[in-house]
């Protein structure tokens, strides 16, 4: 089939949301059993459009017809943080030139001369990418001093499509990796990030705050960015979107690392045509895929992946999800990706390699500690890097962890890149499929530093290590807890990967608006 740029891609969306109108309808009001009152809708913040459910496009239909400015669609969005945010404490600063961003869109928009569809569009930031100007922590007191002196690259791209930069989001400190048991969502800056649906629950991995943020509707789009399940987890527990790039496609250039041959910077919202905007943006519409302007499930063949250890309320939604995507027309058939024990015994060792080599050469650039011993004895020295949890053993692992120079690493590294894509490309040739699906996760365990997480998540991993695609969209809920599904492609496979998606998220209309709720009972809990 011939092949097209992800800038057709988005032009296909577009149509297709403007024709559909937004994915999903808000839910009706509830009565938010103890928690906060719902949120206003979009339509009282005086925009005429509702910030849970408008799509960019929609947004940017609007601005070229003068009903709405990017000025009014920043301020609604700076009172939703102020309001909302010290409850879930996912926004760690609002950028101060905010608004001088969004008149300058507005001056673009009123002479025709726009950038494209993300200008005038507000976009929060995780904490790991650099962006000059505002600080940028990691999380960690170690970096909380100087800014760094410029943008990241994606952030330079995203300014260059006239993105209004709105802030920064909270995330896991170091991006879950400092201890052995961490608490995703708490970082020594920000504290902790809480679950818009059910605040004592936990956000999931180190994009947490950039998930929780788009729950709340703090921003149109947000940032994360993964090393394995960092995007995909927070997506599915906060019940957005969130596309895990193929390697390479986005730059990691001026991104806290873990690791290069993993770590990938990528888009989430909530829905998937925002998401794919966003990502055009980012990877400066260098993804090809087979794309469709319809993007339908007739004819399509999805392998589900069950995983069954994430408990049976987990494995009935993927059951009514199956149900659902069969009655668009799909086929779907039960699948088991092979290699995943092997997998998980050789990953983490590599990750401690590579992340000893890769956070020296990025602490070589900043101010503060300059290098991984360095930023030991910090942690050590400065007791607010100990108020959840005090451990950091992976720091202290990966100093001591073989070269990347190490015969046994590279043996390490080059079999695991070899049985992760064998794992998705074999299953899928052999089952004829056009994608994998499994849980993105388990309803959210509630937050405790004492225990840490609870995360053992396998469905990220085999797209993750391989540096293939892949794309969570909400599924259905465990009682209150958002429960996402995750679709996985082969190798630059993003194009169809996100038509794929917004196709299912049209089926499974399985969004509604957080609640805020304090608590829930313990038989979601995991």
């Amino acid at each position: 089939m011939r092949k097209r740029s992800l800038a057709t891609l988005s032009a296909a969306l577009v149509v297709g949301s403007l024709c559909a109108g937004a994915p999903q309808p808000r839910a009706e009001a509830a009565d938010s059993g103890g928690g906060l009152p719902a949120p206003p809708a979009g339509s009282a913040t005086g925009l005429g459009v509702d910030l849970d459910t408008v799509t960019i496009p929609e947004l940017q239909a609007r601005m070229a017809g003068g009903s709405l400015t990017s000025s009014a669609l920043t301020s609604a969005y700076l009172r939703r943080i102020k309001t909302i945010d010290p409850t879930i404490h996912a926004v760690l600063r609002t950028d101060p030139t905010a608004l001088r961003q969004a008149a300058a869109s507005d001056v673009r928009h009123r002479h025709g001369a726009t950038r494209g569809p993300l200008d005038g569009i507000p976009v929060l930031l995780k904490d790991n990418v650099n962006t000059r100007g505002l600080p940028t922590t990691a999380g960690s007191l170690a970096l909380a001093g100087s800014p760094p002196d410029t943008d990241a690259a994606l952030v330079k791209r995203l300014r260059e499509a006239g993105a209004v930069i709105l802030g920064k989001t909270n995330l896991s400190e170091w991006a879950n990796f400092r201890a052995a048991k961490p608490t995703s969502g708490w970082s020594a800056v920000g504290g902790q990030t809480n679950n818009p649906y059910v605040l004592d629950r936990n956000p999931c991995g180190s994009s947490a705050g950039s998930g929780a943020a788009l729950a709340a509707s703090l921003a149109q789009v947000a940032i994360g960015t993964e090393t394995d399940g960092s995007i995909v987890c927070p997506a599915g527990m906060n019940g957005v979107v969130g596309h895990k790039p193929s390697l390479g496609l986005v730059s990691q250039d001026g991104v806290v690392p873990i690791s290069a041959e993993q770590d990938t910077a990528g888009p989430m919202a909530r829905n998937v045509i925002d998401t794919a905007l966003t990502f055009s943006v980012l990877s400066g519409g260098r993804s090809e895929g087979k794309l469709t302007s319809r993007g339908g499930l007739r004819g399509k063949r999805i392998g589900l992946w069950r995983l069954p250890s994430l408990g049976p309320e987990v494995d009935a939604v993927m059951t009514r999800t199956a149900k659902r995507l069969r009655t668009a027309g799909a086929e779907v058939v039960e699948v088991t990706p092979p290699y995943q024990q092997r997998l998980a015994e050789l990953e983490f060792p590599a990750l401690l390699s590579e992340f000893h080599r890769d956070i020296d050469a990025y602490l070589a650039t900043r101010e503060g500690p300059r290098d991984l011993a360095e930023l030991i004895e910090f942690d050590r020295a400065h007791p607010g890097e100990r108020t959840c949890f005090a451990g950091q053993e992976l720091f202290e692992q990966a100093l001591a962890a073989p070269a990347t120079t190490d015969p046994e690493y590279r043996a390490r590294r080059a079999e695991l890149k070899d049985l992760s894509r064998r794992s998705i490309d074999e299953t899928m040739a052999t089952h004829h499929l056009d994608a994998i699906a499994s849980p993105t996760n388990p309803p959210a365990w509630t937050t405790d530093c004492a225990r840490g997480d609870n995360d053992v998540i396998p469905s990220s991993t085999p797209a993750a290590v391989a540096g293939y695609p892949s794309l969570s969209v909400p599924a259905g809920f465990v009682d209150e807890l958002p429960v996402g599904l995750l679709l996985m492609a082969g190798d630059h496979e993003d194009g169809e990967l996100l038509s794929l998606g917004a196709a299912a998220e049209r089926r499974l209309h399985a969004w509604r608006a957080p609640r805020y709720l304090p608590s829930v009972g313990t038989g979601a809990s995991r």
